[in-house]
């Protein structure tokens, strides 16, 4: 059940993420601008950072000391670019709005995981506290 319910806020914080940043944002489109299209995306988000993201950054661990973490950036656009070859819905204008995308997105990402981990208690916590 924990699993579930931390797969579903996932794909609501991704696809919210990525609405709010396309909206934000004159180089990022989504097209069309639906419910369906935000909950794909949030699903492919979810995808790309679960699965291909953990490689990507293990494998780049280098670099990204070297630049003292400003590769994370690049992954960022990187990743919200192969979101787009994922979607034919979601069209960004170019790298520099990859990059600026991935920045805001990963801010909104924040805050959003912040206010639903706010109002969806941790079943390890609620369950300790009854002690």
């Amino acid at each position: 059940m924990k699993f579930l319910t931390r797969l579903i806020i996932s794909i609501i914080v991704n696809g919210l993420a990525i609405g709010l940043t396309a909206a934000l944002l004159p180089g990022i489109h989504i097209v069309p601008f639906s419910y369906t299209t935000l909950l794909l995306l949030g699903i492919v988000f979810g995808v790309i950072n679960a699965i291909i993201r953990p490689v990507v950054n293990v494998l780049s661990l280098p670099i990204t000391i070297l630049s003292l973490g400003l590769w994370q950036l690049v992954l960022n656009a990187l990743m919200l670019y192969l979101g787009s070859l994922f979607i034919s819905e979601l069209k960004i204008d170019g790298f520099w709005w990859a990059i600026l995308g991935g920045i805001v997105m990963g801010i909104i990402g924040s805050i959003l995981e912040a206010i639903f981990k706010r109002f969806v208690p941790d079943e390890s916590k609620a369950s300790h506290a009854s002690y």
